[in-house]
């Protein structure tokens, strides 16, 4: 028998504590009750064995304790499921990853999500049209951290800086070049970029040798409470850079990562932030998908406390939000069975 689901969430617990960061200009979203469990409609018939590989990000961020905790669930819960996640360069990887059948389930912010279906951006020539959402979970904030010597006030006073945007080809790095063009800069030639994960970029902060660095991450995260911790600072995106962006790419919402979320902020700071969204191949079946949909949700409250990320979210908004994505049979059938669609 597996391991009961109070244990892995337990360990999950112990993995990171990490605050997840809502859209528009509330601080953080009110916790509302999740749906009522809806009895499983699974055949009586033994389902087939199936494994699900579900890529995360770099090991030092929010996403990949988020999804470790959610498929501890899957593989405690659900007999038939062997459940397992595993680090990654982030969204546009996992997407690839998912496209390429490589793996089976991820998360990604709904932007890069869209453009994956359409072949667009990062994955144009190689569209992948069956991507299917389970669904739409929480907020993802941009944080920019600067050193306090570096004299950067704002997102414009990053031109002719040393920063880190993130692995080349990436979504966070994508998130650079929309910022930085909206800010007025020529990307990528007005800075002197470097290519490196998060937790390179905190060690580099906290030593110097470079002047800032862009992480796409749940608040706190710890790359962030790193350079906090040694003389770094945040910058706020104020409304004037999130509106130029909005006209170009609405599925953009301000964000406010409160004061004292990290070492030595003492203010507020408001920020961007983009959806995101739980999806999986188009060509799994309509049950596995639909009893990983009820697992979830019906364990909401239990992930929730594991990881902040998923603390009060619920089935009504996981279908909102999510830039027009199409949802999988499977999750289409429970949220029609719960009423929310």
């Amino acid at each position: 028998m597996k391991k009961k689901l109070s244990v892995i969430l337990a360990a999950a617990l112990l993995v990171s504590a990490l605050a997840g960061c809502g859209g528009g200009s509330a601080t953080t979203p009110a916790p509302v009750e999740s749906a009522a469990p809806v009895e499983s409609t699974a055949a009586a018939e033994p389902h087939a064995p199936v494994t699900i590989n579900f890529p995360t990000a770099t090991a030092n961020g929010a996403l990949y304790a988020v999804g470790a905790a959610i498929t501890n669930l899957w593989d405690t819960e659900l007999d038939y499921v062997s459940a397992s996640s595993q680090a990654s360069n982030g969204g546009i990887d996992n997407l690839n990853q998912i496209s390429e059948g490589e793996s089976q389930v991820a998360i990604a912010i709904s932007s890069n999500c869209l453009q994956c279906l359409n072949g667009t951006d990062s994955f144009e020539g190689h569209a992948y049209g069956d991507l299917k959402v389970i669904a739409g979970l929480y907020f993802n904030p941009n944080q920019v951290v600067v050193t306090e010597k570096s004299g950067i006030t704002d997102l414009a006073g990053v031109k002719g800086k040393h920063f880190a945007v993130a692995a080349a080809g990436s979504s966070v790095e994508g998130e650079c070049r929309n910022h930085f063009t909206a800010a007025g800069l020529n990307y990528p030639d007005d800075i002197n970029c470097e290519y490196i994960a998060f937790g390179d970029a905190a060690d580099m902060l906290q030593n110097g040798t470079i002047d800032g660095a862009w992480i796409m991450s749940g608040a706190p995260a710890g790359a962030v409470s790193q350079a906090m911790s040694s003389g770094c600072k945040l910058l706020n995106i104020p409304d004037e850079i999130i509106s130029t962006l909005q006209k170009d790419y609405p599925w953009y919402a301000p964000c406010t990562i409160p004061a004292g979320t990290y070492p030595n902020q003492d203010e507020d700071v408001q920020t961007s932030a983009i959806k995101m969204v739980m999806f999986c191949r188009g060509d799994m079946d309509e049950q596995t998908v639909y009893d990983l949909t009820r697992t979830f949700w019906e364990n909401i409250d239990e992930l929730g406390e594991a990881q902040a990320n998923l603390k009060g979210l619920t089935a009504e908004e996981a279908v909102k939000d999510i830039a027009g994505l199409p949802l999988h049979a499977g999750a289409e059938k429970y949220y029609k069975e719960i009423g929310v669609l």
